[in-house]
């Protein structure tokens, strides 16, 4: 097995790279992603090797980007865009949502629009208005759209491979605060399946469960509650739409309790939905109500207090405590 260490942003480009190199038809699109190489540098150096037919500066036009990849789909390409900054998506929410989620079924599965849309997403990086948006609920709640998040860097170079290769369009969300954390990619391993949850620690009280940058956050948090003597099992998601949901309801039939933290509001969110279904399909197994932590129900806040907004392994260790007092 060859393992090397790089940031998840190296790992995104590692990916994209193979992607490319395997198949001709597979475009980048994207504002500044060719000669900048992306704001976070994930497209970096692609354009220099595959040249300005593949890998395409665009205008400041989201709908544009993706009304253009919608087209080039249909004639046969694979074109991945990226969004600069995940409050950026909305421009293009028409085109995404009454359009590419929808000609396959309008066509009767006669037409695949395999189209992967890097979207940023997340906070934790100290920026302005309509660059920390978390909003994945938007898009698992369209029927039509693949969606996933990768939480480490080996996540991130097998599972934009399987979202290129996926003949239906996927919404790619990458948790930007993660971009410069590094971990071992298995260069040559076979790739899990895309929409796997998997338990990333073992435990007997607790089931955590999260998805992007939160996994880490909840890995911390079991780190700190295992000192204080109780034993966290934490699931990541990986794909919200659709969710893969036998690795979490094993481990919360085996714990009895479970505790879903995200950065996104609280309000109709994933959180909200793998909640309801645990309790739904699991409610004999519970010792405790299903709890959730998440951003709070406003819009997300100057940088100055995203701390005070974004979940932390305090904030889950306290729901933690509240689930075992039950």
């Amino acid at each position: 097995m060859t393992l090397e260490t790089m940031p998840f942003s190296k790992a995104l480009n590692a990916g994209m790279r193979k992607a490319m190199e395997d198949d001709p038809r597979v475009l980048m699109m994207g504002e500044d992603i060719g000669k900048l190489g992306g704001v976070f540098r994930v497209t970096e150096h692609l354009l220099r090797d595959f040249g300005d037919q593949r890998v395409l500066d665009t205008p400041l036009a989201e709908s544009g980007i993706v009304g253009t990849a919608i087209g080039l789909a249909m004639a046969g390409f694979r074109p991945v865009c990226e969004i600069q900054f995940d409050g950026f998506v909305f421009p293009a929410f028409d085109q995404i949502t009454t359009q590419l989620a929808k000609l396959t079924n309008r066509h009767e599965g006669r037409l695949s629009l395999p189209v992967v849309i890097r979207i940023p997403y997340g906070g934790h990086i100290g920026a302005v208005e309509h660059h920390q948006e978390s909003p994945e609920a938007y898009f698992a709640h369209t029927p039509g759209l693949r969606v996933v998040s990768p939480s480490t860097p080996n996540d991130a170079y097998w599972m934009i491979q399987e979202a290129i290769r996926s003949n239906d369009p996927v919404i790619f969300m990458e948790p930007k605060s993660r971009y410069w954390q590094k971990g071992e990619v298995e260069l040559d391993a076979s790739a899990a399946p895309l929409h796997a949850s998997r338990v990333v620690r073992t435990g007997t009280d607790v089931t955590l469960v999260g998805h992007g940058a939160m996994v880490t956050t909840l890995l911390q948090a079991a780190a700190l509650a295992e000192s204080e003597g109780t034993s966290c099992e934490v699931v990541d998601v990986r794909s919200l739409s659709p969710i893969d949901y036998e690795p979490i309801l094993d481990s919360v039939r085996k714990t009895g309790r479970m505790v879903y933290a995200q950065e996104a509001q609280g309000f109709t969110s994933i959180g909200s939905e793998v909640a309801a279904t645990v309790m739904e399909r699991a409610f004999y197994a519970l010792e405790a109500p299903v709890l959730r932590v998440s951003g709070y129900d406003t819009p997300f806040p100057p940088a100055k207090l995203e701390g005070a907004y974004l979940p932390d392994a305090d904030r889950i260790l306290e729901a933690v405590d509240r689930s075992l007092a039950y």
